[in-house]
This record gives C-alpha cells, sequence and structure tokens, in this order.
C-alpha cells in the first residue's frame, strides 16, 4: 500500500516581522493543511502574541519540534549558523538567499540534504520565468537581471550611500550578483535565486537602479542562449519596505507547493 502523505504539513517560522508575521497568520487560517511548528524571533515580545509552547527560543532545539519544512524570514546569518542543521531533520526555504553567494556553505548545504533526504527550497519571490531558465539541456550563456525601485524601498545600510541623496534616476550597481548580494543582502535575494537557477552567481549579472520617479517595483530579468534564444520578463508590482506586496502572496505559494511530492534537492517552488 503506497504511503500515504500526512494530513497535516508542520512548518517552523524563523522572523517575525511584516513576512514572517504573515505566514504564521497565514498558517494558522488553514489548519486543515498545516500546522505551526514554532516561531523563533530574536526579541520575544515582538511575538508576544506566540503562546510559549509555540515559542522557540533556542535554534539548535528546532530538531525537536518535528517541522516538515523550516522557513527562514530573518536574515542570512540564520543560514550560515543553523542551515545545515536544519536540513538534517526538514526542508529548509531561506528567504534571505544572499547566504547562498558562499559557494562552499550552498554545497554543504545540498550535501546535507541529500545526506538527509530533505531539501534546499528556493522560493520564486518577485522571479518570473524561473522554470525557462532551469530547464534547457543547454546552459544559458548570458542571464542579466535588473531591479528598478523608489530609493525609499532600497536598504542602503550596506553601503556608503543615502536615500536622500538621489534625486535622479541612478544605477547605483552593475555587476556580478555575488557583488550585489554583499552590498545590498537584504534588496536583492531574487537575483540570487535567478543565478542560481541559471549561470550561477559570478557569471550572472546584476543591476539596481534607484529611480525617484517610481511608484512601483520592477525586475526584470533577461537571459540569452547559445542558439540564438532569448527571454524576457518584466514584473512591477508596489512596494512593502524592500519587498513588493504580492511577496507574502508568492512566499505562500511556495509553501503550499513544497508541501506536495517531494522534488530534487534543490527545488524551486
Amino acid at each position: 500500500m503506497a504511503n500515504l502523505k500526512p494530513t497535516r504539513t508542520s512548518v517552523g517560522v524563523i522572523g517575525y516581522g511584516f513576512i514572517g508575521r504573515s505566514i504564521v497568520e497565514r498558517l494558522k487560517s488553514d489548519h486543515q493543511n498545516f500546522e505551526l511548528a514554532f516561531v523563533h524571533s530574536r526579541r520575544r515580545a515582538q511575538a508576544d502574541d506566540i503562546p510559549d509552547e509555540q515559542f522557540l527560543d533556542d535554534l539548535g532545539l528546532a530538531g525537536s519540534r518535528g517541522a516538515d519544512m523550516i522557513v527562514e524570514t530573518a536574515h542570512p546569518q540564520i543560514t550560515i549558523e543553523h542551515g545545515l542543521r536544519f536540513l538534517g531533520h526538514s526542508d529548509y526555504m531561506p528567504l534571505s538567499t544572499s547566504a547562498l553567494t558562499d559557494n562552499d556553505l550552498h554545497q554543504a548545504l545540498l550535501d546535507q540534504a541529500r545526506t538527509s533526504g530533505t531539501r534546499l527550497l528556493l522560493a520564486a519571490g518577485a522571479l518570473i520565468g524561473g522554470e525557462e531558465l532551469i530547464k534547457r539541456s543547454v546552459p544559458w550563456e548570458r542571464v542579466r537581471i535588473t531591479f528598478r525601485k523608489h530609493p525609499k524601498n532600497i536598504d542602503f545600510a550596506d553601503v556608503a550611500l543615502n536615500a536622500s541623496d538621489i534625486d535622479a534616476p541612478t544605477t547605483i550597481f552593475d555587476g556580478p550578483v555575488r557583488e550585489i548580494a554583499r552590498k545590498f543582502p537584504r534588496n536583492v535575494n531574487t537575483m540570487v535565486t535567478a543565478a542560481l537557477l541559471s549561470t550561477g552567481v559570478d557569471a550572472c549579472e546584476g543591476a539596481l537602479v534607484a529611480d525617484p520617479s517610481l511608484s512601483c517595483a520592477i525586475a526584470e530579468v533577461e537571459a540569452w542562449g547559445r542558439d540564438g534564444s532569448y527571454i524576457r520578463t518584466e514584473k512591477q508590482q508596489p512596494a512593502q519596505g524592500v519587498s513588493g506586496t504580492e511577496m507574502i502572496d508568492s512566499v505562500w505559494h511556495s509553501i503550499i507547493q513544497a508541501s506536495g511530492a517531494p522534488g530534487q534537492v534543490q527545488h524551486l517552488v
């Protein structure tokens, strides 16, 4: 007799800001298909609506909560410090994919998933056409992704720039995705996903344009094939902080997709 999928998927959520809180709300509202394994927040007071029995203070104890899937919504450092442990017992979906620009860490995570029978899950986010990037038998020759945002929707914390100083469309970065992920780690997770699915974080080109005339966030992806093929996608959406307003819907869709049949060791959802 074939094994039946458990009725509910147990999900642990790390980070309780706008995205983390929204995911928890949706998990709770869909109790027929999901259950909340735990919530972790650096500050307990930020998650004061979460009962003590569902709050996880020490991420080293995440394995004791029986989560089928762990979703990180906090910071790339979570993956650096705990990703390997998580994949030892659960599927893992890091939204801060800039951590995966470390080749050694990325490979170690894939190896751990392979050994443990778990999955490293990449949420599609603002990326359109991700399946087109990965389904080709011959690798793409060149891939470029451009983000255009109002300066107020860009986090300049790691660079010597101020949003208030930008009064005209300005390209503030144009180069390898690995480098832009280091300089703007909270702004370019979709770029990292596109790079991992295609030419890699060194070959994939990333551009970030700050444009004070914009009332939306724009993500453009272009890919050129060795056979002369070409694809281009563009997505426009209002911005909420450094993310588009559709981010919650996109992540929730990814969680639903990932809760279905098992996929590859690294899987786009």
